[in-house]
């Protein structure tokens, strides 16, 4: 699934500010492990079995991270420092070699999220996405426009395929509610434009071949699913009636599941009737089928369909995860029918449910990853040289 993440509520850190706080967490593309980006260092945690393994700190005095991307399980990052000027400066960092790759400097607008793949760094901007060549990071192959973005919306597909497409990127269009794919194989992007929602889009997710797709609007009551071939709606579901804020989208593997967090604290998976044709097909052919699977929760006035308002035909989560309402959270499938949870105030969760008779999932584990027992060894980035030495 591409692409997961959140942050923190401000857009921009002060760099004199001495108080530790958590920024953002990403998920890497496989979701084996996350990312955790703090006003003093980044993080890198394994989710099976759950554990600290890698953390660098900033500079004495350089506000943090606001924004860290990991590449599969590489140490390969792509880092935005906190603060005004950290905002405006992508830096591409090997871990393993204690080394800069490259820096993106010189862009005017704050940077709003980086996404990662094999073959491209696309760098999200307020109303641009850069679309760069991973071997070849001095000046980006595709600009982007996209109307007002301040929440960072864009999915990058993580794998090029067969048939030599270089992948697929999803970002909301210039008119509001409209979504933007573009087809990286292409000398020049191949774009398709999708009617998403009335309102302004406000969180996307796509699968990691970039063949599916499902957004949420503003008013957060509806998630819909679409192929990225044809800009086809799959299937729509309902979170709820009342208006919210949403968080976090994640399709699993099989796409056979979706979940949704939002600010009203409850975690909703959905069963999907969708799937990718003949397994393993590539986003390339885009082509999806749609299956017999678990049943959502319908209203018992859904057999009036066409006749009642669309509201009483809707289709309700199949199962739900009561979370505090007090932060924000990411989500994403793990294995054997488990959801992860990361919130914004250092907690992680992994619960479980019944996929054929659904209602409330199980809490399995529950960790506070910011405390700092068990951590593993602790390097410090060199200001000048920007090198690492052991603290």
């Amino acid at each position: 699934m591409a692409h997961a993440a959140v942050a923190a509520d401000s857009s921009a850190v002060d760099a004199d500010d001495n108080s530790f706080r958590l920024l953002s967490v990403s998920w890497n593309q496989d979701r084996s492990c996350f990312t955790a980006a703090t006003t003093a260092d980044f993080r890198v945690f394994n989710c099976a079995p759950f554990q600290e393994s890698l953390r660098r700190v900033f500079p004495s005095g350089g506000g943090g991270y606001a924004i860290v991307e990991m590449l599969f399980r590489s140490s390969v990052f792509a880092l935005v420092a906190a603060g005004e000027a950290g905002r405006h400066r992508v830096e591409l960092w090997d871990d393993k070699k204690n080394k800069r790759i490259c820096d993106i400097t010189g862009i005017r607008s704050a940077v709003r999220a980086v996404r990662v793949s094999m073959a491209y760094l696309a760098v999200v901007l307020d109303r641009t996405v850069r679309v760069y060549e991973l071997g070849d990071l001095a000046r980006p192959l595709w600009k982007i426009p996209t109307a007002l973005n301040l929440r960072g919306l864009c999915c990058l597909s993580c794998h090029a395929d067969s048939s030599g497409s270089g992948g697929v990127l999803a970002c909301p269009g210039t008119a509001s509610g409209q979504v933007r794919v573009e087809d990286l194989g292409k000398e020049q992007a191949a774009t398709r434009l999708i009617a998403a929602h009335s309102s302004e889009v406000a969180c996307m997710a796509m699968t990691t071949d970039g063949a599916v797709l499902a957004t949420a609007s503003v008013k957060g009551t509806l998630v819909r699913v679409f192929s990225t071939m044809d800009g086809t709606c799959l299937q729509e579901v309902r979170r709820g009636a009342d208006q919210a804020d949403i968080h976090s989208i994640a399709l699993s593997p099989n796409l056979r599941w979706l979940a949704v967090c939002s600010d009203k604290g409850t975690l909703h998976v959905f069963s999907l009737r969708v799937r990718d044709a003949g397994g393993n097909q590539s986003a390339a052919a885009g082509s999806v089928v749609q299956t017999n699977t678990a049943s959502n929760a319908r209203s018992s006035l859904s057999f009036m369909k066409g006749i009642l308002p669309n509201y009483f035909s809707s289709e309700w989560s199949f199962v739900q995860f009561r979370l505090p309402e007090t932060t924000r959270y990411v989500a994403a499938f793990g294995e054997q029918n488990t959801v992860m949870i990361i919130g914004m105030d250092g907690s992680f969760y992994r619960c479980g449910f019944d996929p054929v008779n659904g209602k409330e999932m199980v809490r399995k584990e529950y960790f506070r990853f910011l405390e700092d027992k068990d951590s593993p060894p602790i390097r410090t980035l060199s200001k000048k040289k920007l090198e690492l030495h052991d603290v």
